[in-house]
């Protein structure tokens, strides 16, 4: 997992240095996404690895928003989609690329505040250790 995890994070900084990388340890799964601020509101795609179910997600915050002609994307939600990251020979590249082009675009066109825009940083969100340990009891 943790393989797969970092090949994927290298994948989308080769593609978006001007993005910045948002970590959360969230209680069920370790994230990391891509935003052109530092709000997760304006993430364009993830990385989500489970604690218990030991899953890969390659995700996008607003995937409800995005073509997906065709109708590759996991979820029924009304926001996150994602694609189940079995193995890298099955992680459909190029048409992952193209999904991420959009919602790259649909994501600064979230941006009202041109000032809010940074570029190449790695923010820890947060550290959800409380929530953690009650899960754990």
């Amino acid at each position: 997992m943790q393989e797969t995890a970092l090949w994927l994070r290298d994948f989308v900084w080769s593609l978006y240095p001007q993005a910045n990388e948002l970590i959360y340890d969230n209680y069920n799964a370790v994230a990391f996404g891509w935003s052109p601020t530092d709000r997760v509101g304006h993430t364009f795609c993830s990385i989500a690895v489970g604690r218990t179910s030991h899953n890969v997600h390659f995700g996008f915050y607003w995937g409800s928003k995005l073509a997906d002609p065709k109708m590759k994307l996991l979820g029924g939600g009304n926001q996150y989609r994602y694609w189940l990251v079995k193995n890298r020979k099955d992680f459909p590249k190029a048409y992952l690329k193209k999904l991420m082009e959009e919602a790259w675009a649909y994501s600064l066109s979230l941006v009202k505040d041109p000032k809010q825009i940074m570029q190449s940083k790695t923010i820890v969100k947060s550290v959800s250790s409380a929530k953690r340990k009650k899960k754990e009891k």
